[in-house]
């Protein structure tokens, strides 16, 4: 359950959207500590913080934080998000940082009008992903084809919920359309109640071209083939599909991955793509595969391509795309160079998408 600490802050560190990091004094010990400033207001040095350190014990790698729960003598006013928190969406329902936001098709929203009859999207290609470290990837991929197109990012719930966690994020900003938070997720420019509203919001009210779906940073996985909140990806498929748009599947591929379920394509993309996807998807690979992975992707492959189209996509000019990403690369731990073939693949399912965009 929760682990409770009471501290200090000490030194204010890095800051980026909707995040400030700090430096706490707790029990005579110094810890790093994660304030959400839309949620709890901007902590100054020498304010008393309230902790959770629950994920800081566990050691946690990707949220190995102390998290603010509150600053309980320098409380923040009712307005801190600029009429956002005048809605009526509650996201982390029923827990005690609730946090009650403008839903993007709400009565008050200035895109209902659009969203009330919203139905279609109009054939948009969408990129599905299991895994947030995926997302600059795509995007890579996407405006190494085509320099000019909307990209927008959904963001949905099996990760951290807000999407202030994420500094990818943060620094990708300048280069999206926009960020749809879904689900119990939020903190995104517009917030949806489910994927479906979600992609019709990132179609109809952002004007995206293309739009990139994934769980926030972190996951939750037991290590075995179902307890994985990226499989949902295979119901993200269905959802693209139902409101007629164009799914494409960025599978995880990896020959870096120490343990043999993730070695060559995933067990959970196996799973999320064959298993829980009752719609198609474009599957993509990059051409030519890695030699040092190519033959176990062609076995899982050949799983999959009952259901779905196997696309497979020139892979020349994407490392040089990904070396050009303003954002580090990064996936459990592990860099462009050590995992090669896993944002090789998201990047060629990003030129895929963008080859499906109309124009010239």
């Amino acid at each position: 359950m929760i682990r409770w600490r009471s501290g200090t802050v000490a030194a204010l560190r890095r800051a980026w959207d909707g995040a400030s990091e700090l430096s706490v004094t707790v029990d005579g010990e110094t810890v790093k500590a994660l304030a959400y400033t839309p949620l709890v207001g901007e902590p100054a040095v020498g304010d008393r913080v309230l902790l959770n350190v629950g994920a800081l014990e566990m050691g946690l790698g990707t949220g190995g934080y102390a998290l603010v729960v509150a600053l309980p003598d320098n409380l923040p006013g009712s307005d801190l998000t600029s009429g956002r928190d005048h809605g009526h969406l509650v996201k982390a329902r029923y827990t005690p940082l609730q946090a009650i936001l403008m839903g993007a098709d709400e009565e008050a929203s200035p895109y209902r009008a659009v969203l009330a009859e919203a139905d279609d999207l109009d054939g948009m290609p969408v990129v599905l992903a299991d895994l947030h470290s995926a997302l600059p990837a795509i995007l890579a991929g996407i405006v190494a084809h085509r320099p000019g197109a909307r990209v927008a990012y959904l963001m949905t719930d099996g990760g951290a919920l807000p999407a202030w966690f994420s500094r990818t994020l943060s620094a990708l900003k300048p280069h999206l359309a926009g960020t749809v938070t879904a689900g119990q997720s939020f903190g995104g420019d517009l917030e949806a109640t489910t994927v479906h509203s979600g992609l019709l919001a990132a179609r109809h009210a952002l004007g995206a071209d293309v739009t990139i779906v994934a769980q926030g940073p972190g996951n939750l996985g037991t290590g075995t083939r179902w307890g994985f909140s990226g499989v949902s990806v295979g119901e993200a498929v269905n959802a693209v599909n139902t409101l007629g748009g164009h799914a494409v599947g960025s599978l995880r591929i990896s020959d870096a991955d120490p343990r043999p379920r993730h070695h060559g394509i995933s067990h959970h993309s196996l799973t999320a793509y064959g298993r829980v996807a009752l719609t198609p998807a474009d599957l993509v690979v990059p051409d030519p595969l890695p030699s040092s992975v190519a033959d176990e992707v062609e076995s899982g492959l050949r799983a999959l391509a009952g259901r779905h189209r196997i696309v497979r996509v020139p892979a020349d000019g994407l490392d040089a795309a990904l070396r050009a990403c303003p954002v580090p690369l990064s996936t459990m731990g592990r860099d462009l160079d050590a995992d090669h073939a896993y944002f090789l693949t998201a990047a060629a399912a990003g030129r895929h998408a963008a080859s499906l965009v109309p124009g010239p």
